[in-house]
């Protein structure tokens, strides 16, 4: 369609692309250079398809984390990537010839550290308390998904393939089967804004729990497997009690040292700076803590966790949230489209891989519904509850794909078993996510008695006009600041504040024509004494308006012409947003309301406008607060409604002329009908702004009621445009 429109723009195009191809081919591979840009364009490729696959599948009602793994496997090595391009004979993403991993570590760095922002951020949207109380149902739940996937995992390798027990590739399927992604659940979580309700802390505590004894029970793992591959035979338990005990020790000192001192935390971090300050040196924290529990033998994501979660209950977390979110909505999908790009479809095609792929994974899916549902029911929560619970620790992502990774290059993997864990993987990763997305969706609460947060204060400020309710929703923010209190914004059907100063918190959601605020009983006072003071702030510049300048004086002023040399500016096209068929050359009616009424008919005749009873009411509401009559016979009727499409426009003459009340007291021959939509960009005030500037000589009035057809008239609003153009463009070239 550019092209059609623009056709001298393909050959640049075309030429573009042999150019930067001829300098991608001419760079030597092993120069760090090419390396770089060949990861700037691998990044630039992944955040397209990352975007691109994440909103198909949003349109389809599927969480977007899942088009995003989708989009990784269809440009990763083993399919798209690979194909030859210009510059590229081996692709954008090259399967390594001996390497055991299919990416670059440049971009599988990149993807790591977007799990560490990932799970940080995940920390600092949990609920402490509510973490803290449901610590034991965490690890209740994390130990009954542990125990029941190990041991099928172990006795599906049995069974199916003949392994030993106490074989290397049994154990290692067996805790393969362990592990949750906590990173993919709290997408979930955090998309259906569930991370602080009690399934979405029970989820992240036990998934917390899970990579934790995971790392324990792989750290035992290797230790045996190692002595039994090398024939050693008797197993030091001494040694692998020791790694198990230090691997505990460095997660619960490092956890209750974190939430012991956050306050102290939270205030050398302000003394440092601002909140951009503040929210890098917090990541800054998260990054350093993820490398201490990596060389502790825990995992990186575990220690990002563990400090974001040191830092919710401090009044930094969601400012930092707020900071750190556009590095979030960069990276995170960059991560989950990089886990997709692991995945080898070809190990599929051999039928007893598949067969055994599909028991392991139904088994996998089985193990955590009922190891970590069942103890759910006898932890207070309901069946829903518990069924969500089951279903966000379902996912085994990146977690299950490292393990295998190590398995298989520690030699204690074959390549089937290997497919058939990234199998397992995939299909654990590709169901939980729809399934917990839809039992979060109906929002009914999954516990058996109410939490504390559902029995906050809740007060309605009811307001008419969805105006009022937004500046209104200002003063009281800036109140809230000036009280010291930090103050973070979320959008989804409402705008969500989140209001924090020491340990008092805050909940304030605003609606198109409602504010409600959320509070305990010791900040009820408070909360409702700030709204007070915000409407007595609003009624006093009300009636400081009101004797600075009356509308009429600025309408006035907005069509008098200052001498005969005005400059006529015109913004936009007004042509673009109405026909010849959108023109009535002799209005009937002779008053204001019967003119608003035939223009707005003919535009429902020509589906601008679905239903017209609201539509002419919001014109005529306009209209009432001031009349829209110009200087030199123009008026525009002009609103935005909630039934129109798209901005349209409808001009009418009158030769005998209707009263608009003009600020002369002359009458109006020209009405142009303005509408447009509520919620789209519409250029609404721009048209208002080109139409002024037609009228603004009085010969243009004069040159409409003269024209003979509806086709004459609409040429007239052509020319102003053309004029303007050919003005601006002689303008720029005497510049030139």
């Amino acid at each position: 369609m550019l092209f059609k429109k623009r056709p001298y723009l393909l050959p640049i195009f075309i030429g573009t692309i042999f150019f930067a191809s001829q300098l991608f081919a001419s760079t030597e591979s092993g120069d760090t250079t090419h390396r770089m840009m060949t990861l700037m364009l691998q990044v630039s490729a992944i955040i397209f398809v990352a975007r691109l696959g994440g909103m198909v599948f949003t349109k389809i009602n599927f969480p977007s984390v899942l088009g995003e793994l989708v989009a990784g496997i269809i440009i990763g090595p083993y399919l798209l990537g690979a194909l030859p391009l210009p510059g590229m004979p081996l692709g954008l993403f090259p399967l390594p010839a001996h390497a055991a991993f299919p990416i670059s570590h440049e971009l599988y760095g990149i993807a790591t550290l977007a799990s560490i922002i990932l799970l940080f951020l995940a920390g600092l949207e949990t609920d402490l308390e509510l973490f803290i109380r449901y610590s034991l149902a965490g690890t209740i739940v994390g130990l009954g998904g542990i125990l029941v996937s190990f041991s099928l995992g172990v006795f599906t390798a049995h069974a199916m393939i003949g392994l030993p027990i106490l074989s290397p590739g049994a154990l290692f399927m067996g805790v393969m089967s362990t592990a949750t992604s906590v990173g993919i659940t709290a997408r979930i979580l955090s998309e259906r804004r569930s991370m602080e309700s009690p399934e979405g802390v029970t989820i992240l505590a036990g998934a917390v729990i899970d990579d934790v004894l995971g790392i324990i029970m792989l750290a035992i793992i290797l230790g045996i497997s190692g002595i039994l591959a090398a024939g050693q035979g008797d197993i030091d338990w001494g040694a692998i009690s020791f790694i198990a005990l230090k691997t505990i020790s460095v997660w619960l000192g490092f956890t209750l040292f974190g939430i012991i001192f956050s306050q102290k935390i939270g205030s050398f971090l302000k003394k440092i700076g601002g909140g951009g300050t503040i929210s890098i040196m917090a990541l800054g924290l998260a990054l350093l803590l993820a490398g201490i529990f990596e060389h502790a033998g825990l995992a990186m994501i575990v220690g990002a966790y563990v400090m974001g979660l040191s830092l919710s209950k401090t009044d930094l977390s969601y400012i930092i949230q707020e900071t750190l979110h556009p590095l979030q909505l960069f990276l995170v999908p960059i991560f989950f489209t990089v886990m997709g790009m692991l995945v080898d479809l070809r190990v599929f095609l051999s039928w007893p891989i598949l067969l055994l792929g599909l028991v392991y994974s139904i088994g996998a899916i089985l193990a955590k519904m009922v190891g970590c549902g069942i103890p759910a029911l006898f932890l207070g929560f309901n069946k829903l509850g518990a069924t969500r619970i089951g279903l966000g620790m379902v996912p085994r992502g990146e977690v299950a794909l490292i393990i295998a990774g190590i398995g298989l290059s520690a030699g204690f993997l074959d390549e089937k078993i290997f497919g058939v864990s990234i199998m397992m993987t995939l299909i654990t990763t590709i169901i939980s996510p729809p399934l917990l997305d839809f039992s979060l969706r109906n929002g009914k609460k999954g516990t058996k008695k109410d939490t504390e947060e559902e029995s906050l204060i809740s007060t309605k400020f009811d307001l008419e006009i969805p105006e009022f309710t937004e500046i209104l929703t200002n003063h009281v923010r800036e109140y809230f600041n000036k009280e010291g209190y930090f103050i973070t914004m979320r959008q989804f059907d409402a705008k969500i504040y989140q209001i924090r100063k020491d340990n008092s918190f805050i909940k304030m959601y605003q609606y198109d024509t409602q504010l409600i605020l959320m509070t305990s009983s010791q900040d009820e006072v408070f909360a409702k004494t700030v709204v007070y003071e915000a409407f007595i702030k609003l009624y006093w510049v009300i009636d400081k308006i009101k004797a600075i300048s009356l509308p009429a004086d600025m309408r006035k002023e907005l069509t008098t012409q200052h001498g005969s040399d005005t400059k006529i500016c015109i913004t936009e096209n007004i042509t673009e947003f109405f026909e010849p068929d959108h023109i009535i050359m002799a209005l009937e009616s002779d008053e204001k309301k019967g003119a608003i009424r035939e223009l707005a008919v003919l535009l429902h005749q020509q589906n601008h406008i679905q239903h017209l009873s609201s539509v002419f009411d919001e014109i005529i509401e306009r209209e009432n607060v001031i009349s829209t009559g110009m200087e030199n016979g123009l008026a525009i009727p002009h609103a935005r409604a909630n039934d129109v499409e798209r901005v349209a426009l409808a001009v009418g003459i009158s030769k005998q002329g209707i009263d608009f009340g003009a600020p002369g007291g002359e009458k109006s021959h020209v009405i142009a009908l303005l509408i447009s939509s509520t919620q789209d960009n519409d250029p609404h005030i721009k048209i208002l702004a080109a139409l002024a500037s037609m009228f603004i000589k009085p010969d243009t009035t004069q040159r409409v009621m003269n024209a003979k057809s509806k086709q004459e008239i609409w040429t007239i609003f052509k020319s102003n445009m053309m004029k303007e153009k050919k003005r601006k463009f002689i303008k720029r070239e005497r510049k030139l």
